[in-house]
């Protein structure tokens, strides 16, 4: 995959989707695919004992997209060589009570990862000027003061939501969690031809819902939602990728190959130093664990 460098799915000045593209030919076939992905993984799991011993980073992943855009298998193959005591995977559903009695970032806030492990949000607090905005009756479940009905959400309303989450995403950047954020680029046709799929094939019949029908004809306005999102909230702390995902494969390896790309610049995360005094008595601490046998 030698055509595909990273940053040219980073963005850096405003977008629109229509011109970024869902498919990236790729000279390379599927096996060959696997085994670059599963070099990139490895030098991942590396990075991540070393971040677990140095303990000082966390790393947050978000990944968004269009339903059947392809997150779960993503986690599933990006992150499969981690060790499990360092990634943690967050699947944000509709709000529950408890979390609804707390402000929209409430339950993100305190899924963030520990220093020297990763956190992968499936689906992000992005959600809340995503889908709140195709159907701003949910906001109502927040009680929110001064919000009675769905007219009383203006357009300074969301440039607060905006304000707060770029707030929120610098706070936690300098407080040392490394933030990169995907957006899996889906075309409307190939979510077509997955729904189809999941339809046809008895395994995965579970997975479809008529509820992804209604929303797929909502695929307009969740386009203009997320272009604006993305394009509100890219910063150098916490980047958008825009990924082609019409090929599942090729959009693993550029989500594997764009966090690795950018954790290999923090040259300060290394493993402690052994303590000298530790250090020049190793062969008398070994000489004592042998004369146990």
């Amino acid at each position: 995959m030698k055509n595909i460098e990273t940053t040219q799915f980073r963005v850096q000045q405003p977008i629109e989707l229509s011109n970024c593209p869902t498919f990236v030919k790729v000279d390379t076939s599927e096996k060959k695919k696997e085994k670059i992905l599963q070099k990139v993984r490895e030098n991942l799991s590396k990075i991540q004992d070393k971040m677990y011993a140095h303990n000082r980073y966390g790393v947050l992943i978000c990944l968004q997209g269009m339903d059947t855009a392809g997150k779960d298998s993503l986690i599933r193959e990006v992150f499969k060589e981690f060790n499990a005591r360092g990634v943690v995977v967050h699947s944000f559903k509709t709000p529950n009570s408890t979390e609804l009695e707390h402000d929209y970032l409430w339950r993100h806030y305190i899924a963030l990862p520990e220093k020297g492990k990763f956190a992968v949000f499936n689906r992000t607090h992005y959600e809340n000027v995503l889908v709140t905005r195709v159907h701003p009756e949910y906001i109502m479940n927040e009680n929110i003061p001064g919000i009675e009905k769905v007219e009383d959400i203006t357009p300074t309303f969301w440039e607060n939501r905006f304000e707060s989450i770029n707030a929120f995403e610098k706070h936690v950047a300098s407080n040392g969690v490394i933030i990169l954020k995907f957006f899996l680029h889906l075309s409307k046709e190939e979510q077509r031809e997955r729904l189809l799929r999941r339809l046809e094939t008895e395994k995965h019949n579970w997975k479809f819902s008529p509820g992804d029908l209604k929303e797929r004809l909502l695929w307009d306005k969740y386009t203009q939602y997320y272009e604006e999102a993305i394009n509100r909230t890219s910063h150098p702390h916490a980047p958008w990728y825009i990924v082609p995902a019409d090929n599942k494969e090729t959009a693993r390896y550029i989500v594997a190959k764009s966090i690795l790309d950018v954790l290999e610049k923090y040259t300060d995360i290394q493993e402690p130093i052994l303590d000298e005094a530790v250090k020049q008595n190793i062969a008398f601490y070994q000489e004592q664990l042998r004369a146990e046998k």
